[in-house]
């Protein structure tokens, strides 16, 4: 006898989508028949760079180990990271990319009869999470494609548990600057969680952005996500952390799964925090890329969202899913945003120099068609 499984899961799971990732250059070789050396990819904001070689050290130096579990609590990299941001390391919760420690977030905190607030275009996985919880998502219309946060600060209620903000936000690129922030955290009820995902926030050299370690101190409800998937150059590895008061990553880490980050990526986040200089080109890399991208844009007349992450939404003035297929079968792999309610946008990750050339001149074809 069969079963209809779906309708046995729960229902906020029942009317999730899969979340779609980047489309990986393998799935595009056997697609069209493309040689796998020539496609370029510039759809999940990944670090052009290459790993660092401090990092590649680390791990020849932990492949010994394999056969062992890695620390469960992190200690070193725990330690590392307490040290860096002058916190205690019960503040520091690790998790399997920054992803992990969102879904942490709901399992903890969200559930039916309770809500989340979060911006319109913002991170998918703010909903995704929020749905599979069985809670509300209440979402914020956009102003100038960022974060309303007058409208998000009206829109908490009696039953919002979290707050998702993201600066700069994927995949618009969008920021906000200190007084906004500053002004939305003294607006937030004291026990409203704010999470606030600064998963790009090190590609700001400059004090455009605040820095949310600086408002954790007057802001025990705050909590600070962030990757090492992108300026560290790491994304393949799966690591990323929050800060936080110690009470809420008390309550994280009863839900936190087990050895939840592995130990080549424990190893690798350590060494990565130590080279200030990879993290310095990175920074520079993406500045000039972006200076590239941009100036690319202009000559083919397309319009874009100015950005402070490692990627450009670039507005095609219509319905980008064609230009995405025609950017396809030139080897160029870029980011479809009509889920994010941009269809006219493809979103572009930051690449090398030859890669953002290679798009720039994928893109003027096809619009030539």
């Amino acid at each position: 006898m069969s079963c209809d499984f779906l309708d046995l899961a729960l229902p906020g799971v029942q009317k999730l989508s899969p979340y779609v990732p980047g489309k990986p250059v393998a799935e595009l070789a056997r697609e069209l028949g493309l040689d796998p050396a020539g496609i370029v990819k510039l759809a999940s904001n990944e670090n052009p760079l290459g790993p660092s070689p401090r990092v590649l050290q680390a791990i020849q130096a932990e492949l010994a180990e394999l056969t062992r579990y890695p620390d469960g609590n992190g200690f070193e990299l725990k330690k590392a990271l307490a040290e860096r941001y002058g916190v205690e390391p019960a503040q520091v919760t690790l998790g399997n990319g920054s992803n992990d420690v969102l879904e942490m977030i709901a399992r903890a905190y969200l559930a039916p009869g309770r809500n989340a607030v979060f911006s319109a275009h913002a991170f998918a996985v703010y909903p995704i999470a929020t749905q599979a919880a069985g809670a509300q998502g209440k979402v914020v219309p956009a102003a100038g494609w960022g974060h309303d946060l007058e409208a998000m600060a009206a829109a908490i209620d009696a039953e919002t548990r979290v707050v998702f903000l993201a600066n700069p936000n994927n995949p618009t690129g969008t920021w906000f600057g200190p007084d906004a922030l500053r002004r939305f955290l003294a607006a937030v009820p004291a026990d409203v969680l704010v999470v606030l995902d600064e998963a790009y926030i090190e590609y700001s050299g400059d004090d455009e952005l605040p820095d949310g370690m600086q408002y954790l101190a007057d802001h025990p409800n705050l909590l600070i996500s962030r990757t090492f998937s992108k300026a560290y150059g790491l994304a393949a590895l799966r690591v990323g952390y929050a800060i936080s008061s110690v009470p809420i990553a008390d309550v994280l880490n009863r839900v936190r799964q087990p050895f939840n980050v592995g130990s080549l990526g424990l190893v690798a986040a350590c060494a990565a925090l130590e080279d200030k200089d990879y993290l310095r080109r990175s920074r520079m890399a993406n500045a000039a890329g972006m200076r590239q991208l941009e100036a690319g844009c202009r000559q083919l007349g397309l319009d874009w969202i100015p950005s402070r992450g490692n990627f450009l939404a670039v507005d095609f003035g219509g319905d980008a899913g064609p230009i995405n297929q025609g950017l396809l079968r030139e080897g160029v792999i870029v980011r479809p945003v009509a889920g994010y309610g941009m269809p006219s946008f493809l979103r572009v990750s930051v690449g090398t120099e030859a890669e953002n050339a290679r798009f720039l001149a994928a893109a003027a074809r096809v619009l030539d068609q």
